[in-house]
């Protein structure tokens, strides 16, 4: 079997929807401007696990800073169209370090999963998708190694599905039979 990388994402506003890359750096901490800038509400961090509405907005990474649709994160303007997908009480706030990501730094799929899964990719939101993968092969990969340039990425573990995969990226309609 013969991988590669079939696509490339970070997402710089976490649990807003990301950007594809064409290049892309991994570290340590996984691709640079990946999930710094982060939603809360005073319970805590908001994500569109409950506030799907939040995948409608598109978090890119511009020269100086993460934005929201275009606007600088740290804007009234971004700020407001937070507000609206996630509630009046809501703010952002940077996020720094590994404590920004949910499990780990990178999320990786494969062509084969997102092929069982049926749905857009989007909806699995990873910062890589591998190609070349049969079926569900990649159930037999954890703990395995995958090399990429120069780095290497260490295969935790299978992830389970979560809510976001219920929601249809372009429409926002929640399809909950997924």
């Amino acid at each position: 079997m013969t991988l590669h990388i079939a696509g490339l994402w970070r997402y710089p506003v976490k649990s807003l929807a990301g950007e594809r890359l064409s290049t892309a750096v991994i570290g340590r901490d996984g691709i640079p401007g990946d999930r710094i800038v982060r939603v809360r509400g005073p319970e805590g961090v908001r994500t569109s696990r409950r506030h799907h509405r939040l995948l409608g907005l598109r978090g890119t990474l511009g020269p100086d800073s993460a934005l929201i649709d275009g606007h600088p994160w740290d804007s009234p303007d971004a700020l407001a169209l937070v507000k609206a997908a996630a509630g009046g009480d809501a703010w952002l706030e940077a996020s720094e370090g590994p404590g920004r990501f949910d499990v780990l730094p990178l999320l990786v799929a494969t062509d084969g999963a997102v092929a069982a899964f049926g749905r857009d990719v989007r909806r699995l939101r990873p910062n890589i998708l591998i190609g070349g993968v049969r079926d569900l092969d990649e159930a037999e990969w954890p703990g395995a190694e995958l090399r990429i340039g120069d780095a290497i990425v260490r295969l935790d573990s299978l992830r389970g599905r979560c809510p976001m995969t219920t929601v249809d990226p372009d429409t926002l309609d929640r399809d909950p039979e997924v």
